[in-house]
């Protein structure tokens, strides 16, 4: 090798070492933001599911069923119709054990949508409504049980689940007729609607239960672990079965069959730009939607089974706050003896003793109040059936 080619390798040898050894000083800049969690939580990194749909699909398959509605500031918003006086999320259908936690499985038609994507929100005057979402979990809820009762309440629009961390508690108290409480024996009955106590019960009931959100994020998927499994045997005493979810690939309702429920949970895609075919201004909706939702009651025969079976319902109602309420009195009185079996001092036993008459006192007054709500509503109730049907009558 001659001396110059020679040198000519020693150089770029000598500019390779020096460019390793450069070390990298950053521009003194802001550094970029991360993605919103929303964004980084997409539900295509949730399953291997093969179907994906944009949310166009969601605004055509809900429409037979209901109203779309454009309400600031969730944009458009559904509302169902054809629901009976006192409906509430989360109560037409019944409680599965999956290794997703606790799934729902809605009897409805379009249940598969708004119970397992997006969140509900209630207004005075429109009602409930669902805010759509694109990422499946098997319950949108939070959780309160004890020894009496189970319930819950599906979470606001607001409160959203974050990639990573899920949902580590509310920032406010639910409101109190947000709560779907029954008793804890009817946990894993199927139509969990005929069991449900009518909301004027749920400040009371509340005392009577702990909260737990409970959805977590595990192996990348929504888990909703609610109310722990050994509480509800030994609440329902009976065993909790089991169920695996087996995808399908046409949309409809969730099916339990044997130890398997069918569901349809494609991925979902969602524009800004892609809105529902027909929808309404919120203050038209705040107008319209309660004409619409008692459009059931269209013919004669109709509103004549929809007044008796309303006075059923009624009755029924009742039946389930008498029973509650006296399981509320046998409950205080439980641990009215708990607290003095504990103690033997004659001081500390006649302490106990005017305690327990105080709340026993506020029991019974509380009890004779939310009975007194609940008619006052029945008697609405009715006026508002034998409204409609006077309004058909002078129709035809």
């Amino acid at each position: 090798m001659s001396k110059n080619v020679k040198n000519v390798w020693i150089v770029f040898l000598a500019l390779l070492f020096a460019a390793s050894c450069i070390i990298y000083v950053p521009y003194d800049e802001e550094p970029s933001p991360p993605p919103p969690a929303r964004e980084r939580y997409q539900e295509r990194e949730f399953g291997d599911y093969r179907q994906e749909v944009d949310i166009a699909f969601f605004y055509d398959y809900l429409s037979p069923y209901g109203t779309w509605v454009y309400y600031s500031p969730y944009g458009y918003v559904w509302v169902p119709r054809r629901v009976s006086l006192r409906w509430r999320p989360y109560t037409y259908g019944r409680w599965a054990w999956t290794s997703y936690g606790w799934t729902w499985v809605s009897y409805y038609e379009w249940g598969w949508i708004p119970f397992h994507y997006g969140r509900w929100g209630w207004s005075p005057r429109l009602g409930w409504f669902w805010v759509p979402g694109t990422v499946w979990g098997p319950a949108w809820v939070t959780w309160r049980w004890g020894n009496l009762y189970i319930g819950w309440a599906p979470l606001p629009p607001d409160v959203e689940f974050v990639a990573g961390f899920g949902v580590r508690g509310l920032p406010y108290e639910l409101p109190g007729h947000y709560w779907v409480f029954i008793e804890g024996r009817y946990f894993q009955y199927d139509y969990l609607d005929r069991y449900v106590l009518p909301p004027e019960r749920n400040s009371t009931v509340v005392r009577f239960t702990v909260s737990k959100a409970n959805l977590v994020e595990r192996n990348r998927q929504v888990i909703n672990q609610g109310v722990d499994v050994d509480h509800v045997r030994r609440i329902t005493r009976s065993e909790v079965s089991k169920y695996e979810l087996e995808d399908v690939r046409r949309a409809g309702p969730s099916k339990i069959s044997g130890n398997s429920i069918r569901v349809y949970r494609p991925t979902v895609s969602k524009s800004e730009a892609t809105k529902p075919k027909s929808f309404i201004q919120k203050e038209e909706a705040e107008a319209k939607i309660p004409e619409i939702q008692l459009r059931g009651l269209d013919e004669r025969g109709a509103a004549v089974e929809t007044e008796r079976r309303l006075k059923e319902e009624q009755e029924k109602e009742l039946r389930l706050v008498e029973q509650s309420q006296q399981k509320e009195k046998i409950e205080l009185e439980r641990r009215h003896e708990d607290e003095k079996k504990l103690v033997s001092n004659p001081a500390e036993k006649e302490k106990i003793e005017k305690e327990y008459k105080v709340k026993a006192a506020e029991l019974k007054k509380q009890h004779e109040e939310e009975k007194a709500k609940v008619i006052e509503r029945h008697q609405e109730e009715e006026k508002t059936v034998k409204k409609k049907i006077k309004k058909k009558d002078e129709i035809d």
